[in-house]
């Protein structure tokens, strides 16, 4: 039996320490927070996306750092395996639109005390308010960590599992990109992701809370397509956010960092500029003596209406009958490519996850070993991987995790 001390007390920490205690390995969780599990108390807006019931190959191309990196993790733990593992902790799963898995419960600290549970069943012993200083190493192999207070812990293995920067308020302040750094690993560029994104037009805030569903947004750097998505989204006082922007965070969020980029929102994907035209025609034809502003109701939600107006440069007191051919195909034109200026990411306090982490290249896939420190595991997002929305990166969690936790302490 060897001695493993796992770092960080959330999703990843706690499956970690699970499945290195199943695997016979004395264990010790230590968590500088007065809790376990905080910021997966607030995934999924509390309702706790645990994993994506898509086919395995799907999940590859959900990931966009290094999906290669996880083709053992994801065949070793696959998607199912993390569902059969919560129900068998008593979290009952359902599958929602978009493949997503939740609790039954739609309560995340129903997955948190499951863990808990789990936990004390297997002896692991859980240190609250134990915040690590630094790791101990002699001679290219880890040997411990030393605390905050000074005190030092003795450990054939540790396992890394302190998350990225997103959500600092949840103690996600970059200790295991420090921890790294400070045992000769390199740590790639790191930002925020799956994050809303600021826009320079006024009419944002004229559009604040309005949720768009069924759009299709498209982002591109001049010329270049860069990301292309259907779903839903949402307005802000800054910006946009939603399910497709948050995803298109992860894929433009670099470049954006670097220069502004565009956004373009087909409002009505299911039409062609063609069917459009003969729809709004066939809107104007009914309401032929109303003036344009009071005929278009049919077509947009009452917030975007007074925007479209005034972007369309139709004046709004003029007779229906009257717009011409050249003004109608403005309009629709309007609909079909409604654009705005992408000026750059929210912080770190507003994303979901980190991009970036320790270079997976000075990891061993199949085990999640440092190749620099023998006895040192780094695993989930505190790795450079990530994926867009849909429980991709809570997989990417326990994936990676499960072989920390298998492998740790069996040299």
């Amino acid at each position: 039996m060897s001695n493993v001390i796992v770092v960080g007390g959330g999703a990843a920490g706690m499956m970690a320490a699970v499945f290195a205690a199943r695997n016979g390995q004395n264990v010790q969780l230590l968590e500088k927070n007065e809790k376990l599990g905080k910021k997966l108390f607030i995934t999924g807006k509390g309702r706790c996306n645990i994993t994506n019931a898509a086919d395995i190959e799907d999940l590859f191309t959900a990931v966009t750092s290094n999906p290669k990196f996880l083709y053992s993790g994801f065949y070793s733990f696959t998607n199912q395996q993390v569902i059969d593992f919560f129900e068998e902790l008593g979290v009952k799963t359902k599958i929602e639109r978009g493949e997503r898995v939740f609790p039954v419960s739609d309560h995340s600290s129903d997955v948190i005390a499951a863990f808990s549970r789990e936990l004390k069943s297997l002896g692991v012993a859980v240190s609250l308010h134990t915040e690590v200083r630094e790791l101990l190493c002699e001679q290219d192999k880890v040997c411990g960590v030393l605390l905050t207070n000074g005190k030092k812990m003795k450990a054939d293995a540790v396992i890394v599992a302190t998350g990225g920067i997103s959500y600092p308020s949840t103690g996600s302040t970059g200790d295991g990109y420090r921890f790294a750094k400070e045992t000769g690993h390199r740590v790639t560029e790191l930002l925020p992701s799956l994050v809303p994104m600021e826009v320079r037009q006024w009419y944002a805030k004229e559009l604040q809370g309005l949720s768009l569903r069924n759009i299709e947004i498209c982002i591109t750097d001049g010329k270049k397509k860069l990301y292309e998505e259907f779903g839903e989204m949402l307005f802000t006082h800054y910006g946009v956010t939603g399910p497709v922007i948050l995803s298109a965070s992860s894929v433009v969020g670099k470049t954006l960092r670097k220069k502004e980029l565009t956004l373009h929102i087909d409002l009505k994907p299911a039409l062609s500029e063609e069917q459009l035209d003969k729809r709004i025609l066939r809107e104007f034809d009914a309401n032929h003596n109303k003036q344009y502003k009071n005929s278009i109701d049919s077509l947009f939600p009452a917030k975007l209406k007074p925007v479209m107006i005034e972007l369309s440069e139709i004046e709004p007191e003029k007779k229906v009958n009257e717009i011409t051919k050249e003004e109608r195909q403005r309009l629709v034109h309007l609909i079909k490519d409604f654009t705005m200026t992408l000026t750059g990411l929210r912080s770190y306090n507003e994303a979901i996850i980190t991009k970036g982490g320790v270079s997976v290249k000075e990891i061993d896939p199949g085990t999640m070993e440092s190749k620099k420190m023998k006895g040192l595991y780094f695993a989930g997002e505190v790795l450079d991987l990530d994926a867009v929305t849909g429980g991709y990166n809570l997989q990417i969690a326990w994936s990676t995790v499960y072989l920390a936790g298998i492998n740790a302490g069996c040299d």
